[in-house]
């Protein structure tokens, strides 16, 4: 069905709830949260989903989108764990994550093109309009974001910064 091989089949279905719960975590907290029950079943799926990647992938962009999303989603994840970066850690780990969820888009959205429906797929050629026009959404998607979730983040910092309480020294 489709053109998928049984490791293909693998790979889809391994991935396959890094999306909904993407979706979840960034309509519930405005950014993928790592240290989190659905952050870790979302870095769980990426796993799987972009190491099989090597073991199906018949183009060298599909190496290539495999070896990122692995690098920036073991970065989105330890960057939180090194005390170093600060409040600055937050961003980057925002940033990381967010580029992991665009990364699954990006292919996800260009072979559901180039499949279905089954025998008559909507695109054969990986220049076709309705795929460059699909693909440049999905930039345009993680640009907006990614913007909004920097906004959201810069704003509960600030809202921490007066939440928390001043020290008055008696001299």
């Amino acid at each position: 069905m489709f053109g998928i091989s049984p490791l293909g089949w693998v790979h889809t279905i391994s991935s396959l709830p890094a999306i909904p719960l993407a979706i979840y975590m960034l309509a519930r907290y405005g950014r993928i949260v790592p240290r989190s029950k659905p952050g870790l079943v979302y870095f769980i799926s990426m796993l799987i989903g972009s190491a099989t990647v090597f073991l199906i992938a018949h183009q060298s962009a599909s190496f290539v989108i495999g070896a990122a999303t692995i690098v920036l989603l073991l970065a989105g994840y330890g960057i939180g764990r090194i005390s170093t970066f600060g409040r600055v850690g937050k961003y980057l780990e925002t940033i990381a994550l967010s580029l992991t969820a665009f990364l699954l888009m990006l292919p996800t959205v260009t072979e559901i093109l180039r499949r279905v429906p089954d025998g008559h797929p909507f695109v054969t050629e990986l220049n076709s309009p309705i795929l460059l026009g699909a693909q440049a959404s999905l930039f345009v998607i993680l640009i907006v974001g990614l913007t909004a979730q920097i906004i959201h983040l810069r704003r509960q910092d600030r809202l921490a910064a007066f939440a928390s309480p001043v020290e008055i020294s008696a001299e």
